[in-house]
């Protein structure tokens, strides 16, 4: 398992273990949120945050037996993050969900989200990770260096305006506004600062515009 801030999630972004590639969950995500597939994961499912991921618990796993119990256990003993399981609760699992109720709440101390199927896992991960966002943004926000770059990020005219730089498109204007935060820093920042960002050839375009 892994511990917080050893996985870096990008702003905006979830992580997925490899093994939901193709799955109905990330169908359902594919377009809503950024997702990157890692294989690394261990016994994480996604990766909302820096801080904050999930473990998944299907019915076939609620019937296969007590392996999940065992996995829940591992990953609470050795990972400092803050884990959300989301079970699915169908007619078939809902013999096991007051057991697993009990051990995920009273003697783990995690969040149990039930849901009906993936396709209802996949719209409460879209509100995680989107309330996620916003509560990075409120961290941001509680410096006042950062606030005054906030606010300016969240014009959709001032990303617009970076856009029409040579060069640059969504991906790259999103990048330079969350590494300078304002069109005043991007305009006085140096060739080698913009390097960092965009790479080279863009950054000349940058510089020169």
């Amino acid at each position: 398992p892994v511990t917080a801030g050893s996985i870096v999630v990008p702003y905006g972004h979830a992580i997925g273990n490899e093994k939901w590639r193709g799955s109905e969950i990330s169908q359902r995500l594919q377009g809503k949120i950024k997702l990157i597939f890692e294989d690394s994961l261990g016994l994480v499912d996604f990766h909302l945050s820096n801080k904050t991921c999930i473990l998944y618990i299907s019915e076939a796993d609620l019937v296969a037996g007590d392996e999940f119990k065992r996995r829940l256990v591992r990953f609470r003993n050795a990972s400092s993050l803050g884990g959300i399981v989301i079970v699915e609760r169908t007619p078939i699992s809902e013999q096991y969900f007051l057991a697993v109720q009990k051990l995920v709440v009273l003697e783990l101390g995690m969040v149990l989200l039930p849901v009906a199927n993936q396709g209802e896992a996949a719209q409460l991960i879209i509100q995680l990770v989107s309330f996620s966002v916003r509560e990075q943004s409120k961290d941001r926000s509680s410096n006042p260096f950062l606030r005054k770059q906030c606010s300016q990020l969240a014009e959709a005219s001032v990303f617009r305006t970076v856009q029409q730089i040579p060069g640059v498109g969504k991906t790259k204007a999103l990048l330079l506004l969350q590494q300078f935060g304002s069109i005043h820093r991007l305009c006085n920042a140096s060739v080698k600062e913009l390097e960092t960002v965009v790479g080279q050839t863009v950054a000349q375009q940058i510089y020169t515009f």
